[in-house]
């Protein structure tokens, strides 16, 4: 009989959380597919929710200085403007803070490691990786567990996003509100987008000029497809910014994973939604605008080593009419939505 309830129970929670994935409502432009969603983790107003305030907490890191949100600010297309970041306790950061928006449908995703597959996994590297250290919480799910189970808003914000576990508050749960909230973070209704939809009006004549030489110069043979990105791993001869000019640079890419001789270097190809937004640029942020980026692809000091640019001619004209085509991916109905902003409201109260 006790079997017969228990196999009851886990009909009934494999319901709820049924009930909860077909409940959720995607916000998406026309004719925009929402992202894979993986099926231990189905979408849920609610774990939307709870991450959207995980992601604003600062008792995610070891000393309570910081969270997701403090690197990854939603004006700036949730980047930040500085090189790279810090982590606790001042650990310099290693690499640029790379922007979200439609981070759901990539894979890999992150600059130099191909294993990072899913957003449930990627949440693991800034949250516990050492190396280098961000938010300083390796060994301390414990303490993670604690002090989320200190606020009774929390306590019930878990156990309406995850009924079937009956709301327990861990590092796996966690990851997957989070999670949640990153796969909302959808971007394509920027003046291209609407462009592409049918709206002529919505590209100036530089922009359409810079669209076509984006094209034309090849632009499009890594920074492909409808995000901008091949989401491969190329080399494009960065240069040490010490004043030497050495090559390689100190971060040597993907090579630091694979060890194959033919990586060194490689970094994946970022997005370039919102773009101009996102600066400064590069995998190690060395370059400040998105002029510069575009003469460092080039010219004949960081030409791509593996899609060879060297020596493509490019007037200062055509430099202007590519940043005007890449300013047009801007969103700014993304980098302004409340629904991905920090939370006013916890549990109908005030938040902090």
């Amino acid at each position: 009989m006790r079997g017969l309830f228990l196999g009851a129970a886990l009909a009934m929670t494999a319901i709820t959380a049924f009930a909860q994935a077909q409940t959720y409502v995607w916000h998406l432009p026309p004719g925009v597919a929402p992202p894979p969603v993986p099926s231990d983790n189905p979408m849920s107003p609610e774990k939307v929710a709870l991450g959207r305030r995980l992601f604003y907490d600062a008792d995610l890191s070891r000393d309570g200085t910081t969270s997701c949100g403090t690197c990854h600010e939603q004006h700036r297309a949730f980047t930040e403007g500085n090189a790279s970041h810090p982590g606790v306790g001042g650990v310099p950061g290693r690499r640029n803070v790379m922007a979200l928006a439609n981070a759901a449908y990539f894979t890999p995703l992150t600059w130099a490691d191909p294993r990072q597959h899913s957003l449930e996994e990627q949440m693991l590297v800034p949250l516990q990786g050492t190396h280098p250290v961000e938010m300083g919480m390796a060994g301390e799910d414990a303490e993670l567990a604690t002090r989320l189970s200190a606020d009774p808003c929390y306590r019930q914000m878990f156990a309406d996003a995850f009924p079937q576990t009956k709301g327990r508050i861990d590092v796996d749960a966690v990851g997957k509100a989070l999670a949640s909230f990153e796969r909302t973070l959808i971007s394509y209704d920027a003046p291209y987008d609407r462009f592409r939809r049918g709206d002529q009006g919505a590209l100036s004549d530089q922009a359409t000029r810079g669209m076509a030489l984006f094209s034309s110069l090849h632009c499009d043979a890594c920074h492909a497809g409808t995000n901008f990105t091949d989401l491969k791993f190329h080399n494009i001869g960065l240069y040490d910014q010490d004043g030497t000019g050495a090559y390689p640079a100190r971060d040597h890419g993907l090579i630091e994973i694979t060890e194959k001789s033919s990586d060194e270097g490689a970094i994946r190809t970022p997005s370039l939604r919102n773009v101009a937004l996102t600066g400064p640029y590069m995998h190690d942020g060395s370059v400040k605008s998105l002029t510069d980026a575009i003469r460092r692809h080039l010219d004949g000091t960081s030409a791509l080593k593996d899609k060879a640019l060297r020596g493509v001619a490019a007037s200062e004209s055509d430099i202007a009419d590519l940043v005007a085509f890449l300013q047009s991916l801007t969103d700014q109905g993304f980098v302004t939505n409340p629904d991905f902003a920090l939370p006013k409201l916890a549990c109908g109260r005030p938040n902090y």
